[in-house]
């Protein structure tokens, strides 16, 4: 009798996860599925000390390429064909037997693998989750079917990745600072030379050119101590002389800057952080587990931030290379105090508009359009990184405090950093207009 009943608990368990397994039986993947991969990402993103404006750029088309595989099965959500620039219509591959989430999973995976120079850190992450997969009780074949699928998505979005221009650049000539009272120069402690000066010409995702969104112009240079200017300079280093604590705290929070460099002795020692594009995404993922989305929805979500993100790095370093401005490090160590440290070190770019305050006013706008004005939250992104939580009452709040962060930490101006948000919330509107009108629309023709 035992024998039998061993038996027939083996045949219905066959008949559950075995080859005759269908997607409604499937145990579900969630939002924490998401975050913790995206959490993965930007672990090789700090191993591999990924800048800025290129981590926005990997999260985007990651991102897309979970989103896509949904699209073909989930009928809430519409391709990005016909909404994103040049973005092609994703061939949807003829596999059956598969699971529409654990495909959107891999596939991200294999964009993961294939766009960042540490990949193999992604390959070694799949495999612990595939076995992860395989305790949930799902088949070999349901995981072979998933993979083929993924990989089949992959393909495509990478071919998208590489008309982006982006690869070209490394064809540019080498960016020399250049002369000038008032322009940007490589700062301490480790003097990196300029990062990503020719970003503006990779191809926007929803922007029609990296200019679209060109913010009023800096307050000029000026030696004057009476002008608007070093009245402004001098904002930044009284502010570092009478630093609240709170102040303090905030900068730090806020901090992400993947370059910071510490003195060891003889030896400069890198500090690993993250950057400001992978602290939103974690917003992100901290949003959706807590409205309870589901994986669709929350693959939408990480999606269009991501989009976001991409497109308010490509507008904002439009900008940097423009206005050229210096950083206060150098202005006020040549004008004021040759001594003085800001309380963060200084990334190596130009200074206007704040990369932070643009990407976080556009990844604000795009939350807040989700999920409401007042959606409460406790960001704790960055716990294992060394940077305590801290709780916010809305996404725009957490907008200011990071842009106003770089004010307190000594590293922009507050023209910076309030024109940089601004632009940021117009690029955030422009995303949402662009993919949602689009979206519906392509819906509203499909029934």
């Amino acid at each position: 009798m035992r024998g039998s009943v061993s038996f027939l608990l083996l045949w219905m368990s066959t008949m559950i996860f075995g080859c005759t397994q269908k997607q409604e039986d499937l145990p579900e993947f969630r939002n924490e599925d998401i975050r913790r991969l995206m959490a993965k990402v930007t672990e090789v993103m700090v191993h591999d000390v990924t800048n800025p404006p290129l981590a926005a750029r990997f999260f985007a088309y990651i991102s897309l390429s979970g989103y896509e595989v949904m699209a073909q099965h989930d009928s809430t959500l519409q391709s990005m064909a016909g909404v994103l620039n040049e973005f092609p219509v994703i061939a949807k591959p003829e596999v059956e037997d598969h699971s529409h989430s654990l495909t959107a999973l891999l596939a991200m995976m294999q964009t993961a693998r294939k766009i960042q120079p540490s990949g193999s850190m992604i390959q070694l992450y799949e495999q612990q989750f595939l076995d992860s997969c395989r305790q949930l009780g799902y088949s070999e074949d349901i995981i072979a079917h998933s993979q083929n699928y993924a990989q089949e998505i992959s393909k495509q979005i990478m071919a998208y990745v590489k008309s982006d221009h982006y690869s070209t650049i490394s064809n540019y000539p080498k960016y020399t600072p250049l002369e000038g009272k008032g322009n940007w120069y490589p700062t301490p402690p480790a003097y990196f030379a300029a990062v990503e000066p020719h970003f503006n010409t990779v191809r926007p995702l929803t922007l029609d050119s990296a200019s679209q969104f060109k913010p009023a112009p800096p307050i000029a240079f000026n030696e004057d101590k009476d002008s608007p200017y070093f009245r402004m300079l001098m904002e930044v280093y009284e502010e570092k002389n009478t630093l609240p604590l709170e102040h303090r705290r905030i900068a730090s929070f806020w901090d992400c800057n993947p370059f910071a460099m510490e003195n060891n002795g003889h030896l400069m020692v890198g500090l690993k952080k993250i950057s400001p594009g992978a602290h939103w995404m974690g917003i992100t993922s901290i949003a959706c587990e807590k409205a309870q989305k589901n994986f669709a929805e929350s693959v939408k979500m990480h999606t269009v931030v991501a989009i976001g993100l991409m497109d308010a790095f490509i507008s904002c370093w439009d900008e940097k290379y423009r206005s050229n401005r210096i950083r206060p490090e150098t202005a006020i160590r040549k004008y004021i105090d040759p001594t003085w440290v800001p309380l963060l070190q200084t990334p190596p770019f130009p200074e206007y508009t704040s990369g932070h305050s643009t990407i976080s006013g556009a990844s604000a706008y795009i939350l807040t359009h989700y999920l409401g004005d007042n959606f409460s939250y406790t960001d704790d992104v960055e716990v294992s990184y060394g940077i305590p939580a801290r709780d916010f009452t809305s996404f725009m709040s957490a907008a200011k405090e990071a842009a106003v962060s770089r004010l307190y930490g000594g590293i922009h101006y507050r023209d910076a950093n309030e024109n940089g948000t601004a632009q940021g919330l117009k690029i955030g509107e422009w995303v949402i207009n662009t993919i949602e009108k689009q979206s519906s629309q392509n819906l509203a023709k499909a029934k």
